[in-house]
């Protein structure tokens, strides 16, 4: 307690010192603890269930046949059919429960009220294995998922409970209409559950044996050849990951010899052999299933990595501070010692006078933290923007308690030891500058210098190489127009639309919305365009010879008439598809030029006949080529790809609509959904937004990667010139009688200059031999996060090196000037 007492006077004594301290402090420990708790909430919390350490995920790496459906929670391994997970429900032996779960698009109606949401269908077991209970009422059990379509019951999840009803218990028992089924609520999800997909957020889970009731126009609950559900389970008490990965394939490959094998009819003796050997995996599963894991983890551990280089280039400062101060206090700890005080003593107080000045910073650090995370979260788009919510929540709150204190013992440490080392007569005969002018000390600040500009030249290197690949995305010709385009989806079909009265509410709303002052016209569109969706299929293309492995896949798109038209995308070749292309109508297609150089060889495929899937018959003549443009994402390569006329679709249950306007669109928006209203009061409007917002949250992690890594390459950089201003500044200040003397010999100022700059000279030469290839390193495995560039790109590294030396030079020049200012009858009187 006494060294606590007399730590806070002496900080007290020097308040300019202790707040500037203080301040770079704080930016260090802040970018960490947010760059943490974004790491945190994304990467490793578990899963607000019972025991989630004992859950795993299901996943085969072996090929699917038919129909395949993903979606966040993971890609084509984790699908499986819904009758293979029925059959491994009743065969397995080492679980205690397994689970099934998708989730799926919901309107509601309840009271005159309307909605779009997310749900998730579950499986009877989904809430029993999680081992979770209910806020109200009771969940589902096995017992409410036998039977297909028998099942109308609802739970509600407990935010969408508070937020839409108030926490009402009396919605018990009460009929909501979903997707035109008449669903029981029977009880309310824990407060904190949000389902098992991170970043995704359902608000209303239903049983998985009512997907057919719920999803108007798609049949395919016992189709062995449809994958679609995502499968997890609880291991049995003593039974291993390994253990039960063993006996559930066992069980597995069973199924798909007897069962599933003989449904491939026509399949390849390639394929035949990699379905027949396919490996079942599990994985832990306490933290849920998503492919968020996989986006987010390389970017994250980066960003976490390039923050506590900010934090040792901060240490660094603070440490050559304390040398430098502790050059005034050297009387003050020769005392201390010649009156019987221990070593140890004079160690343990200064390294508390460290770890307080820790502490203080990390305060401070946790206002930096919760300001930086509202930052990082407003570069999220959906759902990981719910995921990644600023607050200091006590996860935060211990990692900045230990990262201040780490810190505190990094800069303390040192500088404690080696002023306890001092030569006691010296000290006394007011010799200080032995204290921190010693060459021990004199080298170490010198080589915490050098390591601050190795570290700031490795992230200005990553910064350039983020911020040169954001421009390169941003410079991305996507293909189709943005600016003045309002997007927003409409799914009448789960409002029990037939296929026939959506088709014509679309064209009603086509009309509707052209019609409006300001409006160039609207258009439909079934895939989102730049949205991270995929629709394709299988094609054959006259001409085309496609043997059994051949890869014969387009994506594809429904798109109204106009659609080329209004949305910028040229035509080469032909002509775009009018109102006149309807479903009585001869069957067209628009292809794009990566379509033609793939199918058509280089040779024109206007006129010639496609069809999609494998059929007797080309139906569907090929009327126009249109110049390639982005489909799902900005940074994906353009796919082969053909449009449909989506009057021509039998099917049709969702669509996008595209209104191109002439004015700003945010006098447009409050239109479209009276437009909407109009049409049909309880079709609810979905996703609402403009196609540019669209575009940039595409790309939100490229830009926040960018962002992040350029500004705390900034801040590294000021703080390693500081450090470097702060080195020279206090040698200068030591050296005031050896240049007096050079002086007054006869030496003039540029000597003088040139013996400051020589040794930040040596300084930048080797902190640069050092961080360049440390950030080559670096540069390879961040790699992958770049566009349209490599890793060692010499523009980046030339830019960055020139930069370095500039600030460095800038940083020196000052104490040089000074130095060179020096009067010799002064510097002879120092000391």
């Amino acid at each position: 307690m006494h060294n606590l007492r007399f730590a806070l006077r002496t900080l007290a004594k020097s308040p300019v010192v202790s707040v500037v301290a203080i301040f770079s402090l704080a930016l260090g420990i802040g970018a960490n603890t947010a760059i943490f708790s974004v790491f945190e909430q994304v990467l490793l919390r578990p899963l607000p269930v019972s025991a989630p350490s004992e859950l795993v995920n299901i996943s085969a790496n072996g090929p699917r046949s038919g129909s395949n459906s993903t979606n966040n929670a993971g890609g084509g391994q984790s699908i499986f059919s819904y009758p293979m997970f029925r059959d491994l429900e009743k065969q397995q032996t080492v679980f205690t429960g397994m689970a099934a779960h998708r989730s799926f698009g919901a309107n509601l109606a309840y009271q005159g009220q309307t909605a779009n949401v997310d749900g998730m269908l579950v499986s009877g077991s989904y809430f029993p294995v999680l081992g979770v209970q209910p806020a109200l009422g009771r969940l589902f059990g096995p017992n409410d998922d036998r039977t297909p379509g028998a099942h109308p019951l609802l739970v509600l999840d407990y935010s969408y409970w508070t937020e839409k009803f108030n926490r009402n218990p009396q919605i018990l028992n009460q009929p909501i209409l979903v997707n035109g089924t008449l669903m029981t609520v029977i009880g309310v999800s824990p407060e904190g559950f949000h389902g098992t997909t991170l970043g995704s957020f359902p608000q209303v889970y239903a049983p998985i044996s009512m997907r057919e009731e719920l999803s108007p126009g798609w049949k395919g609950l016992d189709e062995r050849r449809n994958y679609w559900a995502y499968l997890f389970a609880r291991l049995k008490p003593g039974v291993s990951l390994k253990q039960a990965e063993a006996a559930l394939q066992v069980q597995f490959m069973g199924i798909i010899r007897e069962v599933d094998m003989p449904l491939q009819k026509g399949a390849s003796e390639r394929f035949k052999k990699e379905f027949l050997g396919q490996q079942l995996t599990l994985t832990p599963g306490e933290q849920g299933q998503s492919e968020m894991f996989r986006r987010a983890s390389t970017p994250l551990i980066l960003l976490l990595g390039i923050t506590g280089f900010v934090l040792l280039i901060a240490c660094a400062n603070i440490a050559n501070l304390l040398l430098a101060r502790s050059a005034n206090r050297a009387k003050e700890f020769s005392i201390r010692l010649s009156l019987g005080a221990q070593r140890g003593q004079v160690i343990a107080q200064l390294l508390t006078e460290s770890f307080v000045l820790a502490l203080l910073a990390g305060i401070a650090g946790l206002f930096v933290a919760y300001a930086t995370q509202m930052g990082i979260a407003s570069f999220f788009d959906g759902g990981l923007h719910a995921v990644v919510s600023a607050g200091i929540r006590p996860s935060t709150m211990a990692f900045a308690l230990g990262v201040s204190i780490l810190a505190g013992f990094l800069f303390g440490l040192f500088p404690a030891v080696h002023s306890a080392k001092q030569d006691l007569s010296s000290a006394m005969k007011d010799q200080a500058g032995n204290v921190s002018g010693s060459g021990a000390a004199a080298r170490f600040r010198r080589t915490l210098v050098t390591a601050q500009i190795a570290l700031s030249l490795l992230l200005l290197v990553s910064a350039g190489l983020f911020l040169q690949s954001l421009v390169n995305v941003m410079r991305v010709n996507i293909g189709i127009r943005t600016e003045n385009v309002i997007a927003f989806g409409l799914s009448p079909q789960l409002n029990k639309y037939t296929p026939v009265r959506a088709k014509a509410l679309f064209e009603q709303l086509e009309g509707k919305l052209a019609a409006i002052p300001g409006v160039q016209g609207a258009t439909v569109s079934l895939v989102p365009l730049i949205a991270g969706s995929n629709y394709g299929s299988n094609v054959s293309v006259d001409g085309f010879q496609a043997g059994p492995d051949t890869d014969t896949h387009s994506m594809l798109n429904d798109v109204g008439p106009g659609f080329f038209r209004l949305m910028h995308i040229p035509l080469v070749a032909g002509r775009e598809f009018t109102n006149s292309d309807g479903e009585n109508a001869p069957k067209v297609a628009v292809v794009n030029e990566s379509f033609v150089r793939k199918f058509g060889q280089g040779q024109s495929l206007v006129g010639k006949r496609m069809q999609v899937g494998a059929g007797q018959k080309n139906d569907i003549e090929i009327v126009g080529v249109a110049k390639d443009a982005k489909y799902s994402d900005v940074k994906d390569a353009i796919p082969p790809m053909f449009y449909l006329p989506y009057k021509q679709d039998k099917n049709l249950s969702y669509a996008m609509l595209y209104v191109a306007t002439a004015v700003p669109t945010d006098q447009i928006l409050p239109l479209v959904r009276k437009a909407v209203a109009e049409l049909d009061p309880n079709l609810p409007v979905e996703d609402l937004k403009t196609l540019a917002v669209q575009v940039n949250q595409n790309i939100g992690l490229d830009r926040m990667i960018s962002t992040l890594a350029a500004a705390f390459a900034v801040l590294a950089t000021l703080l390693a010139a500081i450090g470097l201003y702060g080195v020279l500044a206090f040698t200068v200040s030591r050296r005031t009688r050896e240049i007096g003397i050079r002086l007054a010999v006869g030496a003039d100022t540029a000597d003088i200059r040139k013996l400051v700059m020589k040794e930040v000279g040596w300084m930048v030469a080797i902190g640069i031999a050092i961080g360049l290839p440390a950030a080559l390193m670096l540069a390879r495995y961040t790699e992958s996060l770049l566009y349209e560039m490599k890793s060692w790109d010499p523009i980046v590294m030339a830019v960055s090196v020139v930069l370095v030396v500039i600030v460095s030079l800038g940083a020196g020049y000052v104490p040089a000037r000074k130095a060179m200012r020096i009067a010799p009858v002064t510097a002879l009187r120092w000391e």
